[in-house]
Order: structure tokens, then sequence, then C-alpha cells
């Protein structure tokens, strides 16, 4: 069982975004600016491009309205959308608010954020949804 399935079971806490029967929204913990969010689904396949294609489909409409409300309460220019696939055997995408591509190199040190930061990154997204 990987963290992601965790997450999603409720045995780890989140910052919980969005989710419905497929998908899982979360702020990422180790996020490389505000409000980087990880939009996972709810089954565990490691690659990306092995979860089913109905799923798939489904994934980037669950994830837009999430990119947008992130848009709308973190000054950037757009929502970059990477699929790294590393560092978790969980399939997931990260959607990122960027200003400029360098924003998405994650070989850059990750923001260190207290529990009331997210809390507060989350509160701001979730009403902007």
């Amino acid at each position: 069982m990987t963290i992601f399935t965790k997450i999603i079971k409720g045995e780890i806490p989140s910052y919980k975004i969005a989710e419905n029967d497929r998908f899982y929204a979360f702020l990422d913990i180790f996020p490389l600016v505000k409000g980087h969010t990880l939009v996972i689904p709810k089954i565990e396949t490691d690659k990306f491009f092995d979860v089913p294609d109905e799923w798939l489909q489904e994934w980037l409409v669950f994830a837009r309205p999430i990119a947008q409300a992130i848009e709308r309460v973190i000054p950037c220019n757009r929502i970059g959308v990477s699929v790294v696939g590393l560092e978790v055997p969980h399939a997931h995408m990260h959607l990122i608010p960027i200003n400029s591509a360098d924003d998405m190199n994650f070989s850059r040190r990750k923001l260190e954020l207290t529990p009331e930061q997210f809390k507060e990154i989350q509160a701001q997204i979730i009403a902007a949804l």
C-alpha cells in the first residue's frame, strides 16, 4: 500500500482540497511553491499511462476547477501540470502555480510551511472552488 493510498483512506492526514469517487486532491507537503497540489486516482496504479482510459479522461476534468481555484488565490501567470512519478509508486499529477518554467524545477529546494500556512492555503483554495 502506497503512502497516497494511506492518505486516501485517512490513515495519514492531508490538506484535502477536493475528492470524488475516483480522485483525491491535496496540498503537497513538500511544495515547490505555495498552492502546489497533488491530484491522484483512488486506484493504486504506479504509472500515469497505466491508469484506465476512462479515468485518464476524467482526471483532467476533475483537476480543472481545482487548477482554476488555485490560480484565483495564488498570484501566478498560470498553473503548470507535471507528471513525474518517481517519488511515490502511485500515479499522480502536480498542479503548480508558476510564473516561469523554473517554478517547476523539482531539483529546487522545497518550501517549508507551517501547519497554519498549509491550512490557510487549503481554506483559500476550497473557498475559491
